[in-house]
């Protein structure tokens, strides 16, 4: 994997770039959708591919292991042709499901044992799982496996869980290194930092992942529940420190307020699932703010979705007629509100990338996040 910065804004920490991996190049900033189970919810590959335009989609290593298992997939030729989707893919390890299950689940020095929430069936992931899983399962970046810090938590508690991230970080390198991709191609690990809201955590882990040299870097255990300033704070502290030259990943975040504010941080990758999820019940993102399709007000309103006319995807519905589909219960309904809101992302961060190569990002995001922010 190869990562070439095209630019860096002047009056921010924000950069745009371009990242290379055999299964094609992503311009950054970028948004990753999330397909969970290798598929984004209610949306077709070709319609992520030619009308959204997505680069790159993530994936579970979590649920792809408990389903369809990972013999399956591998014996398909790993997730690329699983799914059938050619451009890159980013799998997580599964820290993050296995640390939200709290009440199935048990720590240990050397891995952790989870009971399945489909069957309740028992299974023990380690380091060295997690790299083999992964490797078998073939996407072109896979995470380091972590233990993910809930909000609140103590210090104590805070720092032992950013020891045994570190520690089992070792253990994934040693893995990654032992073994190759069993379909042919090249594969990066990126290692995460930690920390949870403590300054001096999150100085101490980035400075240890930063050591690690790898390809790049994640800052994972944030957007957890903190509030948004402290989630801004720990990734500029962390963005001062990890290597310039290396993409940053901010797990997990978040809405299109957010993700800009980070992208001025210098963060150059996301994920979330609040597009797909949110506009699955109706809630739809804009340039000038967020609709709930569902109200009253949009029954007789034959306007398009973005009011001053920019289309993210081939379609162009009004909001009449989708509100119509929503009430309705329509299948219909989400998938155009899924679509619509992937597109609209990933127009923000084509648009981000514009901005910064143009010198005008920070004054464009300042007016955007006001804009972004509000209920239409």
């Amino acid at each position: 994997m190869k990562f070439t910065l095209k630019g860096r804004d002047q009056t921010s920490s924000a950069r745009a770039g371009i990242l290379v991996t055999d299964h094609g190049k992503v311009e950054t900033p970028a948004f990753m959708p999330v397909g969970t189970a290798g598929a984004v919810k209610c949306l077709h590959m070709k319609e992520l591919r030619e009308d959204i335009k997505a680069q790159i989609l993530l994936g579970n290593t979590y649920h792809l292991y408990l389903r369809p298992g990972v013999d399956v997939v591998a014996k398909a030729g790993g997730i690329h042709k699983f799914n059938g989707w050619s451009r890159p893919i980013l799998t997580d390890s599964g820290g993050f499901q296995i640390y939200s299950m709290t009440d199935i689940r048990k720590f240990t020095e050397d891995g952790v044992v989870f009971q399945s929430h489909i069957d309740g069936s028992k299974h023990y992931f380690t380091p060295e799982k997690a790299i083999d899983v992964q490797r078998s399962l073939g996407a072109d970046i896979i995470m380091a496996f972590d233990e993910c810090t809930p909000y609140p938590c103590d210090y104590n508690y805070a720092r032992n869980s950013m020891e045994i991230t570190h520690r089992w970080l070792q253990r994934c390198v040693s893995s990654f290194e032992e073994k190759s991709c069993p379909h042919g191609y090249s594969q990066a690990l990126f290692p995460i930092v930690q920390g949870s809201v403590y300054s001096d955590l999150r100085s101490q882990s980035a400075g240890f992942i930063s050591g690690m040299n790898a390809p790049g870097n994640a800052i994972g255990g944030l957007s957890v529940g903190e509030p948004a300033m402290m989630m801004y704070e720990m990734t500029d502290l962390v963005c001062r420190i990890l290597p310039i030259e290396k993409p940053r990943y901010l797990m997990g975040v978040g809405t299109p307020a957010n993700i800009l504010e980070s992208i001025s941080l210098g963060i150059d990758m996301f994920d979330c699932v609040i597009p797909t999820r949110n506009g699955r019940n109706g809630m739809l993102f804009t340039r000038n703010g967020i609709i709930n399709i569902k109200n009253e007000k949009w029954k007789e309103d034959f306007t398009p979705l973005e009011e001053d006319g920019e289309v993210y995807t081939d379609m162009e519905y009004s909001k009449a007629y989708v509100r119509h589909l929503f009430i309705s219960k329509e299948t219909l309904g989400p998938m155009i509100a899924t679509t619509h809101n992937l597109g609209f992302y990933i127009w923000l961060m084509a648009e981000s990338q514009r901005q910064i190569l143009n010198g005008t990002f920070s004054v464009w995001k300042s007016q955007m996040v006001k804009q972004l922010m509000k209920r239409i």
